[in-house]
């Protein structure tokens, strides 16, 4: 198990972003869309190696829910209905630490593929 573990997750009130706080200061501001479009799910990540699909049109989307996993991780909710990713809190921290480099490449794949921010379509 990890040394590192939220002290603190807070919803924003318009329901658009996650405050994440650790146990060791570290503090971020994580985005409703990053967190949807990163899911950790099967179904964003794939079940293995080339599956990974890219979600577009999920600029506006919402968290609705948050329900621990044990004492590991945490489900998320959101307001498109998606709530099967299952956030350890290893990857809240890589997505706090990293969020802004994922999301980059994720903007890029929206692009290579034709795709945008806020038309929603089927993944691919």
């Amino acid at each position: 198990m990890s040394d590192i573990w939220p002290s603190e997750l807070r919803v924003s009130k318009d329901r658009q972003r996650l405050a994440v706080t650790f146990n060791d200061g570290q503090s971020f501001d994580l985005s409703a869309e990053l967190l949807r479009v990163l899911s950790p799910s099967a179904e964003v990540q794939g079940h293995g190696p080339g599956q990974k699909v890219t979600v577009p049109g999920k600029r506006n989307v919402a968290i609705i829910s948050m329900m621990p996993t044990g004492n590991y991780a945490v489900r998320i909710g959101f307001d498109d209905m998606h709530d099967t990713g299952i956030y350890t809190w290893t990857y809240l921290r890589e997505l706090g630490e990293r969020g802004a480099e994922l999301f980059s490449a994720y903007e890029d794949e929206l692009s290579e593929k034709g795709m945008n921010r806020d038309t929603a379509e089927k993944p691919r």
